[in-house]
C-alpha cells in the first residue's frame, strides 16, 4: 500500500501545494486507486505521475467545500477520454450526486462509463473480502466526514517443508492449502490448511480525515491505526482561528494520533500561511506531542511495507 499526495494545501492553492487529494495506491493488493478528496487541478498533478485515472476505482469526498471538490468534474470526464470503462464508485455526504450530474448537465457532459453513488452517513460504507471502510462524522462548518480503512487479514505463509513432510505434492493442491482450503490426498489423507501455514498476518489501518476542529470521532478513527492522515491548517499560535474555521492545528492533530495510540501520523491540509521555512517548526513542535510525525509535500510518497512506513 501506497499513499501519494497530489495535493495538500488549504483553502485555494499556492505555488508551493495544489488543493486537497490524496491517492491511496491499492496497486499489489487489487490492482486499483482510491482516490479520497479531488480539489481543483488534481488531474493535472496526476500527469506529473504515474497515476492512470482509468485505474481509480472509488473517490471518497471527505466534504462539499470547493478545495475539496472542484476537480472531480473534470477528472471524470477526463477518465472517460482516457478509455475508463469500468464503473467508478463516489462516496460523499449529501448533495455530492446533485452537483456532479447538475454540472454535467449543464455543460453537456457525456461519461461513458457507470458512476455508483453512496450517501455516506456514519457506519461502513464499503466491504468486501479484502477492505472494510468506517465513516463517521466529524466536526467542521460543514458536514464532513473521516474514513477508516481496514485491510482485513491476509493469509499465512505456506511452510512448504511441512506440507512435504505430509506428503502433499508440488501442484495446486499446494495453493489451495496455502489460501486457507483443506484438501484430501489421492489416499485419503486430509491435510488442514491451519497445519502448513503459518498464522494470518494482520492487514494495514489508515484513517484519512477530513476538515475538522480536535473531536472524539476522530480519535475513534484513528484507534491502533497504522497511518493517521490530519489536517493540520493552523499552529499552535492560532489555536483560536482553527476553532473559529472549524480546524484543526498541528499540535492537536498530534494529540488525536497520540491519545488514539497510532502508530504513524502524516500531516496534511496545511495553509498558505506558512512558507517552507515554516514547515519544519510545525514538524518539530508537533513530534513533541507524538514522536512518529511526517508533514506531507504535493508528490510526496509514503509505502507501508513489512509493518513500516516508508517516506519516499
Amino acid at each position: 500500500m501506497q499513499l501519494q499526495f497530489l495535493g495538500t494545501g488549504a483553502g485555494m492553492p499556492s505555488k508551493e501545494r495544489n488543493t486537497s487529494a490524496l491517492a491511496l495506491r491499492l496497486l499489489e493488493e487489487r490492482g486499483k486507486i482510491w482516490l479520497f478528496d479531488c480539489g481543483e487541478a488534481t488531474q493535472h498533478r496526476i500527469l506529473h505521475t504515474t497515476i492512470r485515472p482509468r485505474k481509480i476505482e472509488k473517490v471518497f469526498i471527505t466534504h462539499l467545500h470547493g478545495d475539496h471538490i472542484f476537480g472531480l468534474p473534470g477528472l471524470l470526464s477526463s477518465r472517460s477520454f482516457l478509455g475508463g470503462e469500468d464503473t467508478l464508485t463516489l462516496y460523499g455526504p449529501k448533495g455530492l450526486k446533485e452537483w456532479v450530474e447538475s454540472t454535467f448537465a449543464i455543460s453537456n457532459t457525456h461519461i461513458t462509463y457507470p458512476i455508483e453513488y453512496v450517501e455516506v452517513q456514519d457506519g461502513i460504507v464499503f466491504e468486501d473480502e479484502q477492505m472494510i471502510v468506517t465513516a463517521k462524522e466529524l466536526e467542521h462548518v460543514i458536514p464532513c466526514f473521516g474514513y477508516r480503512i481496514e485491510q482485513k487479514p491476509l493469509p499465512g505463509e505456506l511452510l512448504i517443508e511441512k506440507a512435504r513432510e505430509m506428503n502433499v505434492p508440488k501442484g495446486p493442491l499446494l495453493g489451495k492449502l496455502k489460501n486457507g482450503f483443506d484438501v484430501t490426498l489421492e489416499d485419503g489423507t486430509v491435510v488442514y490448511s491451519k497445519d502448513v501455514t503459518s498464522p494470518p498476518k494482520k492487514g494495514f489501518v489508515v484513517s484519512i480525515l477530513g476538515d475538522t476542529k480536535y473531536c472524539e470521532s476522530a480519535i475513534e478513527l484513528s484507534r491502533n491505526a497504522d497511518i493517521v492522515v490530519h489536517e493540520a491548517t493552523f499552529d499552535h499560535s492560532t489555536t483560536h482561528l482553527a476553532a473559529n474555521y472549524g480546524h484543526s492545528t498541528n499540535i492537536e492533530a498530534a494529540t488525536i494520533a497520540k491519545e488514539a495510540k497510532a502508530r504513524n501520523l502524516i500531516l496534511n491540509h496545511i495553509s498558505a500561511r506558512f512558507l517552507a521555512e515554516d514547515l519544519q517548526k510545525l514538524l518539530i513542535d508537533a513530534r513533541k506531542v507524538f514522536e512518529n510525525t511526517f508533514i506531507s509535500k504535493d508528490f510526496s510518497h509514503y509505502l507501508w511495507k513489512d509493518e513500516q512506513i516508508i517516506e519516499e
